[in-house]
């Protein structure tokens, strides 16, 4: 598969971004190269995580959020305030052995959000 320079703006715009919704990588984009349009930014991005070049995380609600493959990490993300907090992956590896003993299941904690309350809304102190 060969890196068109399109898919190049894409995967650049995600790198520089670090955290960023297909929409927000189409305004990145868009800034140096205004005839890409949100489909082709959909498509590109399904190919570059087919490729492993970048992965996506489901962080609350609406669009999936595109990280560079190499960025890994855990988020922590608050119900009340929607603070997203990076954690490193090695925290799961005691549910990661587990999973993998008793069900078979290989978790893949890169890729994972976790849903709760963050200790500032716990201590009822604003950001």
């Amino acid at each position: 598969m060969r890196m068109t320079p399109q898919r190049q703006l894409v995967l650049d715009a995600v790198v520089a971004l670090e955290h960023s919704t297909p929409e927000q990588v189409c305004r990145h984009v868009q800034r140096t190269t205004p005839t890409v349009n949100i489909t082709t930014i959909y498509r590109t991005l399904d190919l570059l995580e087919q490729l492993g070049l970048v992965r996506h995380a489901h962080i609350g609600h609406g669009a999936p959020t595109y990280s560079a493959h190499d960025h890994e990490h855990v988020h922590l993300v608050c119900h009340q305030c929607s603070d997203v907090q990076e954690v490193p992956c090695e925290l799961l590896d005691g549910l990661s052995g587990t999973l993998r003993d008793q069900y078979g299941f290989k978790l893949d904690a890169s890729h994972v959000a976790l849903s709760g309350t963050c200790r500032n809304c716990i201590n009822g102190e604003s950001k």
